[in-house]
């Protein structure tokens, strides 16, 4: 029987391993983050309107008992006036999950939380929509939120 022999250089080894370390972190990372797709043209989308628009949607499997959702949010500031509003995570086009405000102010600010999936396991297909909308300044102002993270677990 044969057997290998490992390099005795040991720069070697801890490079060959740090390779294989990253391909399982990056395997481990595709088979559970779960992608959005902006319903805007934009990268940041954007959104002017005072009421509830769609600006990120998926549609999953639930397969898994929760989703571990990560946002930011930003306003805006048009000729001096800030601009704030709201946004919601909504399941099944019509359960509000989670829901916050966007600061009148031109900073970002992180939202996250852990929705529970478990009454939605047993349907093949389960839509989660990110929703904004603007509540207050400019009326030419408007607000953005995008997903930073989500991960099914």
């Amino acid at each position: 029987m044969a057997q290998r022999v490992p390099s005795p250089d040991v720069l070697d080894r801890l490079a060959r391993l740090e390779g294989e370390v990253a391909q399982l972190r990056r395997t481990g990372w595709e088979r559970d983050e779960l992608p959005f797709y902006p319903t805007s043209l934009r990268s940041m989308p954007y959104e002017d309107s005072a009421t509830f628009a769609v600006v990120w949607e998926t549609i999953l499997s639930p397969r898994t008992g929760s989703l571990s959702l990560g946002l930011v949010t930003i306003g805006n500031v048009v000729g001096g006036v800030n601009t704030g509003g709201e946004w919601q995570v909504v399941l099944a086009d019509s359960t509000v999950v989670m829901s916050g405000t966007i600061a009148a102010t031109f900073s970002y600010e992180f939202a996250a939380a852990t929705i529970d999936l478990t009454p939605y396991r047993g349907q093949s297909a389960l839509k989660v929509q990110i929703k904004a909308r603007r509540t207050s300044g400019a009326a030419t102002g408007a607000v953005a939120v995008a997903p930073r993270y989500a991960r099914l677990l």
